[in-house]
């Protein structure tokens, strides 16, 4: 991990925390993972709820991770650790309060939400997201789920078969109602919900099994 991002995650040092962004994304690209993991243990910890400065430190820092694994196109190679603080978030309370206000754990989870799911098309990383993401259908707030199911429409467009395993998941998730926004309806093709066979990925539209706009 660079120096920079291990001393403001040791330190949790909101005063040096922006000075991340002046760092050039190839520099930190390598230690990310680590960095990723520290942010866990901060985001764990008994009083990170109701620690301003700890939360503040670790947006800036997440912030700057998401954008350097963009850049630099290693969602490949940080996904794991990425998908390991995301499904951490579980763990903790993600309802918003009576003010509407987003939770400490929730605010994380949809920062890291798109970096992850955007690589929809890739095999190695829906791998690993798709079954948290389907937790999070489950057991998420209502905004994460209505943006959570577009990614997952797109995602069973581009590779059908890695949400196969999950569709009675999904489709309970969806008949429930409480978790996803009621203005969604269930796609036409429901019932067929099959693994997909090789002709769904030869211009074959796969089975609709998640929600249509």
């Amino acid at each position: 991990m660079h120096h920079l991002f291990g001393l403001v995650l040791a330190q949790r040092d909101l005063s040096r925390a922006g000075d991340l962004f002046s760092l050039d994304d190839a520099e930190i690209e390598e230690g990310l993972s680590e960095a990723l993991e520290q942010i866990r243990t901060i985001s764990s910890s008994a009083d990170y709820q109701t620690n301003d400065n700890d939360q503040a430190v670790v947006e800036i820092c997440i912030t700057r991770i998401t954008t350097a694994i963009r850049e630099t196109e290693s969602i490949e190679k940080h996904g794991k650790a990425l998908v390991a603080l995301w499904e951490s978030c579980l763990e903790h309370n993600l309802k918003p309060s009576g003010k509407d206000e987003d939770t400490p754990h929730a605010k994380i989870a949809s920062d890291i939400m798109s970096c992850i799911l955007q690589n929809y098309s890739r095999p190695s990383v829906m791998a690993l997201a798709v079954p948290v993401a389907v937790k999070f259908l489950q057991r998420g707030n209502k905004e994460l789920c209505r943006n959570m199911s577009s990614y997952l429409s797109l995602a069973a467009i581009a590779e059908a078969e890695l949400l196969a395993d999950h569709t009675d998941a999904i489709v309970r998730s969806v008949l429930q109602g409480t978790n996803v926004d009621p203005t969604h309806r269930v796609g036409r093709d429901l019932k067929d919900h099959e693994a997909p066979t090789p002709h769904h990925r030869q211009g074959h539209q796969p089975p609709h099994f998640i929600l249509d706009h």
